[in-house]
């Protein structure tokens, strides 16, 4: 770099011009492994009619299916009773002769074809009784076939009130009111480099524990032409946290870190993707949750931080959810961090690892205080436009 140097002290706090270069959205996309809401984009592929694991677990595939499809499917699951039974009721009067007389001792009350067994069958499963059709005792096979239906009534109403209770206590929707942030930054902590997301439960009942997992999700195409999924667990600071009010997720980078080598021009060029999960126990009902979304690296803020959104009031702790994906321009060192812990190690020594500088580019020497070191010189990147 044959360009002079100027020491001087550079402000990112109000700028508004990010300095990170997008790819090209039509050059070198990949595909998302999970997206923002949690849902993972894969399909699954079987032999066709292969229906026995969803008919063997038949309880959570109900629970899964949609709403209209299982409103279809409980409204027929009714119906074809209704009718099954009353065929059985039509069939045994009419071995009993009852459609073809009425002087007979009938094996059921004003039950003389389908039209009336399919009404029976219906009153008794619902247990209406009008009292116009009932049950007699000269018929024995009548008796039994109406016992069976009244336990099979009640063993049907059982199974769908479970089933509805269930899906409307469903994780997924108690996992819309715990939100994470809709983008990671990296910033200086403690001057080390850091990644930190945010996460924050909406609802009055609030989580009192919960354990955070992160993961870099890199799929590989191999020579062959098929795909390795290769995953990479981020260590994390505060992996438990108490979720009363918004806390910040921090992972630091440091060696072994999947990022540590990262720079902020070679984060726009990956095609990795951060994978957080949320894994916590609802104090109302007990039940286990997890929440989960993804980054990818255009959802990364290099050298921004979270607005401050608690406050300290006389009677309460104050949040202020407005700010809850709000973020800041803060003076950040444009170098990956095992370049970054290399200049603090050594502030005069030239870092061959640093990005070269173009025509339309500025190095800037920033001087800030430390805590571990009286003077820091760090060097800045930033863009020129031309006008």
């Amino acid at each position: 770099m044959s360009t002079k140097r100027e020491e001087q002290i550079i402000d990112t706090y109000y700028t508004s011009i990010h300095t990170l270069h997008r790819r090209n959205v039509n050059e070198g996309r990949w595909l998302r492994y999970m997206q923002k809401d949690g849902s993972f984009l894969v399909s699954f592929r079987k032999c066709p009619g292969d229906w026995s694991p969803y008919l063997l677990d038949i309880f959570t595939t109900l629970i899964e299916i949609r709403w209209r499809i299982m409103f279809l499917v409980f409204s027929l699951s009714y119906i074809l009773s209704w009718i099954f039974f009353s065929l059985l009721y039509w069939l045994i009067a009419y071995i009993n002769g009852d459609t073809q007389s009425v002087d007979n001792n009938p094996c059921m009350d004003n039950v003389r074809g389908f039209t009336e067994a399919f009404l029976f069958s219906m009153e008794t499963q619902a247990t209406i009784g009008y009292g116009y059709r009932g049950m007699t005792e000269n018929c024995i096979g009548a008796i039994i076939v109406f016992t069976i239906h009244d336990v099979f009534s009640c063993l049907l109403d059982t199974i769908v009130i479970g089933i509805v209770v269930a899906k409307m206590a469903s994780a997924r929707k108690r996992a819309q009111t715990v939100g994470f942030s809709s983008y990671a930054v990296v910033n200086l902590r403690n001057g080390d480099l850091c990644l930190s997301w945010r996460l924050g439960d909406f609802r009055g009942n609030h989580i009192l524990e919960g354990s955070i997992r992160a993961h870099v999700v890199r799929y590989v195409k191999q020579r062959e032409g098929s795909v390795v999924m290769l995953y990479q667990e981020l260590d994390l600071e505060n992996p438990h946290v108490v979720l009363a009010v918004p806390t910040t997720i921090i992972h630091k980078l440091k060696p072994g870190s999947p990022l540590y080598r990262m720079a902020p021009d070679d984060l726009q060029e990956e095609n990795f993707e951060l994978v957080v999960c949320f894994t916590y126990t609802e104090d109302s009902t007990g039940m286990l949750h997890q929440t989960r979304t993804s980054y990818t690296p255009a959802d990364i803020r290099w050298g921004q931080r979270f607005q401050d959104i608690l406050k300290v009031g006389k009677r309460h702790y104050k949040v202020d959810y407005a700010l809850f994906n709000e973020t800041t321009w803060v003076s950040v060192p444009m170098l990956c961090a095992e370049a970054y812990e290399r200049e603090r190690r050594h502030p005069n020594e030239d870092n061959s690892r640093l990005p070269p500088v173009t025509e339309n580019e500025n190095i800037y020497w920033a001087t800030i205080d430390c805590p571990e070191e009286p003077l820091l010189l760090m060097r800045f990147k930033a863009s020129v436009r031309e006008e």
